[in-house]
């Protein structure tokens, strides 16, 4: 009867410096300047998308020149700033399709948020799986999973993203698992220098020692010590994913149209900055908006999870 009392011990000792651990972290978090303002203009973008059918007043597809007596990348519209009231209303102007650019806008914030999380999340599944295994077996494993590793961060990520892309074909869903790949590497090294360091502390050998699998070692003691660093990565590396696939879609490898991505907006009308600045403006501060939002996120993650580097900065 030792050995189910034994083995409750761990559970029930680590259960509340765990879960007091995550209340420090939240109080921590919401001291952070940069992480308050990264999640409100997070839950700002989040809830455009979620109501972007009830906040766009047109289709973001639906070409204008039929329906309203309008031009081509004609100019803003806003009654209130004086444009006249016969005319229909446009706040961020036409494209050189006659779309409402204002509405195109609003729904790429679905696409991109997507993109993010989709490509981060199967990144993390991924790379977590590789580095998790790899820092855990040890031996000929890690070699040649970690040298596979090598070998894709031997090339620019963005650069190597294209070549996936030459190979599997144009379109958001194959950006979508270059994206991804690119972004493995990083995760599994993460995770892999984590779980090297926290299989040699002493709660592991105990609970080794009373008779527990490798692998429900690596689930339950091992991986969910190295979250920490895992969050902070991941929302780090959603802003550079949003930022790899409007650059991908601006090249004409990502998103085609009539899609409305951000990147996609910026490629079609990259030759009107001069003439209709609007039409660019507003894509790409949208994008600017977004990654800056995941930036300061994750600088404030950073900070709450680990204090000794926000002393450091003020030094």
């Amino acid at each position: 009867m030792t050995t189910p009392a034994a083995e409750t011990l761990p559970a029930i000792s680590q259960a509340a410096p765990s879960n007091s651990l995550l209340r420090l972290t939240m109080r921590r978090l919401f001291r952070q300047r940069n992480a308050i303002i990264g999640a409100t203009i997070l839950a700002f973008l989040i809830l455009v998308a979620i109501f972007a059918p009830a906040l766009a007043p047109y289709d973001p597809t639906l070409s204008l020149l039929d329906i309203e007596p309008v031009t081509i990348r004609q100019e803003p519209c806003i009654h209130l700033f004086g444009c006249p009231e016969d005319q229909a209303q446009h706040i961020m102007g036409l494209d050189g399709n006659a779309r409402d650019q204002f509405s195109r806008v609003i729904f790429g914030t679905r696409i991109s948020l997507f993109i993010g999380f989709s490509t981060v999340g199967l990144a993390i599944i991924i790379g977590t799986l590789l580095g998790a295994v790899a820092g855990y077996a040890g031996g000929w494993l890690d070699n040649v999973i970690m040298r596979l590793m090598d070998v894709l961060l031997a090339f620019p990520s963005f650069l190597l993203a294209i070549a996936i892309i030459t190979v599997l074909g144009r379109g958001l869903q194959n950006a979508l698992y270059a994206i991804a790949i690119v972004n493995i590497p990083h995760f599994a090294r993460l995770i892999r220098a984590s779980v090297l360091s926290i299989k040699e502390q002493e709660f592991v050998a105990a609970t080794r020692a009373l008779g527990a699998s490798p692998v429900w070692i690596l689930m339950k003691r091992i991986l969910p010590n190295a979250l920490p660093p895992l969050i902070v990565q991941a929302t780090l590396s959603i802003a550079g994913a949003i930022l790899e696939a409007a650059a991908l879609s601006f090249l004409g490898l990502g998103a085609q149209e009539p899609a409305s991505e951000w990147g996609t907006m910026l490629g079609r009308e990259r030759g009107q900055v001069f003439t209709a600045p609007y039409l660019v403006f507003y894509p790409g501060f949208a994008i600017m908006l977004t990654v800056l939002a995941f930036n300061l996120l994750g600088d404030g993650l950073r900070d709450a999870m680990d204090p000794r580097l926000s002393q450091v900065s003020k030094r």
